[in-house]
């Protein structure tokens, strides 16, 4: 490359939003923090929202930032974001009422009102979505019931990145991985489902067309251009998942790899060219959702580091404020395999006492209780080590292979004991890294639309020589087996209600 490629990734999560820049120069791709911002919700009397419009004046802070940067005259961007939640527009394009949060109680008992107009296997037939309450179907669902005027006087459907980038260039459009989350698409027809919509009464007319990662949205419109002092920016639709941006970051150098997005949440999934959409996939809850190049996410939501953070947000309260490198050497220090837990277990999704939940769950199943923070926090990690292997063997017998080997990426990578736990866990190697996948992956897939980079794979192998990336080999894999047996009496010992509960959101 004779000139470096700037490309900017703004990724919004449900905490916080964060622009990266990345410099890609002779295959290594550099990356320099621009700004950082609070994501926080609001509470109004009809519920609870997000505050789009503070996300919009951040993201042009952003661009307004590495404008006046001198050495990067121009520059492309990409923004991704979490799944499900959207903004409608008027037919004059303005937005109609502020985006609600997916959190918000309006989806109380939505599911049940959907099966009730298509049944659940039908709408899994449709759209291979793992069923949970926060989805877009539901929450269309909820304004059908309430007869929103929103939803009557509505012409467009924008889920939130569309949304932004509708804002920054003028385009309406639906990106592809994002679509895939709403559990409005059909994956098998390639476009947004007619009868499943019909069926809920939501007007199909709203939805527009949908876009693959990559797409070339266009130049920043002109009073966005004039405003924040740019004048050669071009806007790329990424995967505008998260998610899906942070699995095209994945330096895999073959093509039967598992992959962990690790962090508060953890999801565990496979790369495929085409959606699984089976009994056995509906029975698993697994999701099928868009990535790039028109592959799928063949995944699982599984609890992540939430626990350890609840745990430790508990002892701060209580004065006894921890480092997170301090619990986990505690944790390495504590006996293992003192009891086990599903850290997927309801008792364990809301926040709350989380050391006082761990205990209780071990006592109302009859192992003893984790009493020290070291105890506790081993308890937690190995929990979720255990589930992750349950997950991995329920995708394998899906799709009649082998995954080898894990690559987890996201922040819970610096979690070097939980990475160790995952390759005893599993029998399986273990490369993790890089951290900051979502934003790269981001950066990756408008580098292929720009031409400074030919394939997906090209992509990875810059990510493989760019960023430090740390190998775990299964070891002292004494006692995993006896471990997992006990977690797979206390699975089959639960009610089956999963698909029933308020997951987290895919991020």
């Amino acid at each position: 490359m004779i000139q470096p490629n700037n490309l900017l990734a703004v990724d919004l999560g449900a905490e916080s939003g964060r622009a990266i820049l990345g410099t890609l120069d002779d295959d290594q791709l550099v990356l320099l923090e621009i700004h950082r911002f609070p994501n926080t919700p609001v509470r109004l009397p009809d519920g609870l929202h997000w505050d789009i419009l503070h996300l919009w004046s951040e993201i042009k802070n952003a661009i307004a930032i590495t404008t006046r940067k001198q050495d990067r005259p121009s520059f492309s961007v990409g923004v991704d974001t979490w799944g499900v939640d959207f903004g409608l527009l008027d037919r004059c394009g303005a937005l109609v009422g502020n985006p609600y949060h997916y959190r918000d109680n309006r989806t109380d008992g939505m599911m049940e009102q959907a099966f009730r107009r298509m049944p659940r296997d039908k709408i899994f037939e449709l759209t291979g979505i793992q069923f949970m309450q926060l989805n877009t179907l539901y929450q269309l669902l909820a304004m059908v019931v309430g007869n929103s005027p929103a939803l009557n006087s509505a012409e467009t459907f924008l889920t939130i990145p569309d949304l932004l980038n509708y804002w920054l260039t003028g385009q309406v459009a639906c990106e592809f991985s994002n679509a895939t989350t709403t559990q409005c698409y059909d994956p098998r027809q390639r476009d947004w489902s007619t009868p499943l919509l019909d069926a809920l009464n939501i007007p199909r007319r709203i939805f527009p067309n949908i876009v693959m990662p990559g797409a070339r949205l266009g130049a920043l419109s002109p009073h966005v251009a004039a405003e924040v002092g740019a004048s050669q920016v071009e806007v790329i639709a990424p995967a505008c998942h998260d998610t899906g941006s942070a699995v095209a970051a994945v330096p895999a150098r073959n093509r039967d790899f598992a992959w962990i997005s690790s962090g508060t949440w953890s999801i565990l999934g496979a790369e495929l060219r085409e959606p699984v959409i089976t009994s056995a996939s509906l029975k698993n809850n697994f999701t099928n959702e868009g990535g790039v190049g028109g592959t799928f996410r063949f995944s699982k939501n599984i609890a992540g580091l939430w626990l350890v953070q609840e745990c430790r947000r508990a002892w701060a309260d209580g004065g006894g404020e921890i480092s997170y490198e301090e619990l986990t050497r505690m944790a390495a220090q504590a006996k293992s395999f003192c009891a086990v837990i599903d850290v997927d277990d309801e008792d364990f999704l809301k926040p709350g006492d989380m050391p006082g939940r761990i205990r209780a769950y071990c006592e109302r199943t009859g192992q003893p209780a984790p009493e020290s923070k070291g105890e506790l926090v081993r308890c937690a990690l190995e929990g979720i080590a255990l589930k992750y292997r349950y997950v991995l063997e329920r995708l394998e017998e899906m799709i009649g292979r082998r995954l080898e080997p894990i690559h987890i990426v996201g922040g819970g990578t610096k979690n070097r004991l939980l990475s160790q736990f995952t390759a005893d866990a599993t029998g399986r190697p273990v490369v993790t890294g890089p951290s900051e996948a979502t934003a790269i992956g981001n950066m990756m897939v408008q580098a292929l639309a720009l031409g400074h980079i030919d394939s997906l794979d090209e992509a990875r192998t810059i990510v493989a020589h760019s960023f430090e990336l740390c190998a775990f080999e299964p070891g002292h894999r004494i006692g995993w087996d006896d471990a997992y047996a006990r977690l797979l009496t206390l699975l089959e010992s639960k009610r089956p209600t999963e698909w029933r509960r308020d997951e987290p959101p895919k991020r």
